[in-house]
């Protein structure tokens, strides 16, 4: 028996779920509606801002709430993003096997749970934590949902830099958790956090951009071609060293964190450089991306383990 088409925001005809598809959804698939990966990466990135405004008399029981709301808050932008763009994800590889675009969830079920989780997470806030965290939260929800996934994502070639807004909000959220303000070194976490995810996502688009061209999606090098955008990331991975270094100067870390830097930024510009004239830009753009990872993982790291020994 034929299934029935529905028309998707998109402009797309795309299958409307069975029942008995959608029966056939598990916990993994729930799961997966929340992307743990992002999440996890928010986590940390709350860690640190929490960690630099507070260790010196850190509360235990105030950073597990703080935690929890923006995960919360995280999983429920995540999933209401596979509802925005189940029209878009079964034209990729990468995404066709999401649970709603494959139709193991109904699209209205995965957008209540994102709205539930996303208010679940904020009320957390609100209640448990402060209402700076709250309004934080909520602002890199609108931007991911609303400004991203809505609006950027389909539209123009800039979708990235309107995403990296709401990558940058997690530090900002745990900085407010403790001091109930935004203080300079706050801001210089958001702007490192900023500069570091156009290189990273643009590595990642290189990699998938005929999956984006299939799903009609401007990224950079769909629109701009591969030498465009190795220079763009090229011209971000420069940047990150001058942008790193603002957090020396705020007083929140010193020299160990300095040292670090320093070396780990030359290292990727080094690597980045070397690797330019490369005529397989696939394999330039997966040395990027892994090692964008490996930058921020030593980062943060770094902030963490400077407060210890020089705060």
């Amino acid at each position: 028996m034929e299934r029935p088409f529905q028309q998707s925001s998109g402009g797309l005809l795309t299958e409307e779920p069975s029942s008995e598809a959608a029966a056939k959804a598990t916990w993994r698939d729930y799961r997966e509606l929340t992307k743990p990966g992002i999440n996890a990466s928010n986590q940390m990135a709350v860690f640190t801002g929490f960690w630099l405004a507070g260790h010196h008399l850190f509360h235990f029981g105030l950073l597990l709430a703080t935690l929890l709301g923006t995960a919360l808050v995280t999983a429920g932008a995540c999933t209401i993003n596979n509802y925005i763009d189940r029209d878009i994800d079964p034209l990729m590889d990468r995404t066709r096997n999401r649970p709603v675009a494959a139709g193991r969830i109904r699209p209205q079920s995965a957008l209540w749970m994102g709205c539930l989780l996303a208010l679940a997470g904020v009320a957390v806030l609100l209640v448990l934590v402060n209402p700076l965290s709250a309004i934080l939260a909520a602002t890199g929800f609108f931007a991911y949902v609303l400004l991203y996934s809505v609006w950027a994502k389909r539209t123009t070639i800039w979708n990235t830099v309107v995403g990296c807004i709401s990558g940058a909000v997690p530090p900002l959220i745990g900085w407010a958790a403790v001091e109930g303000t935004l203080e300079l070194p706050a801001w210089m976490l958001f702007l490192f956090m900023f500069v570091w995810q156009p290189p990273h996502f643009y590595a990642l688009a290189m990699m998938k951009t005929e999956d984006y061209r299939a799903a009609g999606i401007p990224m950079w090098p769909v629109v701009k071609g591969l030498a465009d955008t190795k220079r763009q990331i090229l011209f971000y991975i420069i940047l990150m060293l001058p942008v790193s270094l603002l957090l020396v100067g705020t007083g929140v870390v010193s020299w160990l964190y300095l040292v670090t830097a320093i070396m780990i930024s030359g290292v990727w510009i080094y690597l980045a450089v070397a690797g330019w004239s490369s005529q397989n830009n696939e394999d330039w753009a997966r040395r990027m991306f892994l090692y964008s990872l490996l930058y921020l993982t030593v980062m943060q790291v770094a902030m963490f383990v400077d407060p210890i020994l020089f705060g």
